[in-house]
């Protein structure tokens, strides 16, 4: 049978735990104080506060970092003295791109039928290519086997 003298102390701990381990109550934060609309951070430039720039700003920066490039400084500095970071000028030539493809008038888009024939035209040159292949590949097999005496 089970020796009930080692319940005893065990029951006395598990009391003991259930004291220590009170439940008390949460600590509660005090709500964060709101920064006054009013006041102006003065570390911010106007520039740093701007939203946005026009179209029309946009592209007279990247013209200024152009000639500056064009001039001999660095794309680093040009950009910085243009007061814009570097992704941000990536981002505005990326853009640019586009538009300036649409204006250029070299680079016409084909018609369709152009398109198809030069398609066609060049399937045949593939075909062309690897009868080439074959043949050059069917005489270097026939002459090794010559020198290895397998025919």
């Amino acid at each position: 049978m089970a020796d009930e003298s080692n319940a005893g102390p065990v029951a006395a701990a598990v009391a003991t735990d259930a004291e220590v381990k009170a439940p008390t109550a949460k600590k509660r934060r005090s709500p964060r104080s709101q920064k006054a609309a009013s006041e102006p951070d003065q570390s911010k430039t106007a520039a740093a506060k701007r939203r946005g720039y026009t179209d029309q700003e946009k592209s007279e920066k990247l013209k200024q970092i152009a000639t500056q490039v064009s001039d001999g400084s660095t794309l680093k500095d040009a950009i910085k003295s243009a007061g814009i970071s570097e992704q941000t000028y990536y981002h505005w030539k990326g853009a640019a791109k586009p538009v300036e493809q649409k204006g250029t008038k070299g680079a016409k888009p084909l018609p369709a039928g152009d398109e198809l024939a030069d398609l066609v035209q060049l399937e045949e040159e593939n075909q062309r290519l690897r009868k080439l292949l074959a043949e050059k590949l069917r005489g270097e097999n026939a002459e090794l086997r010559k020198r290895l005496g397998l025919d």
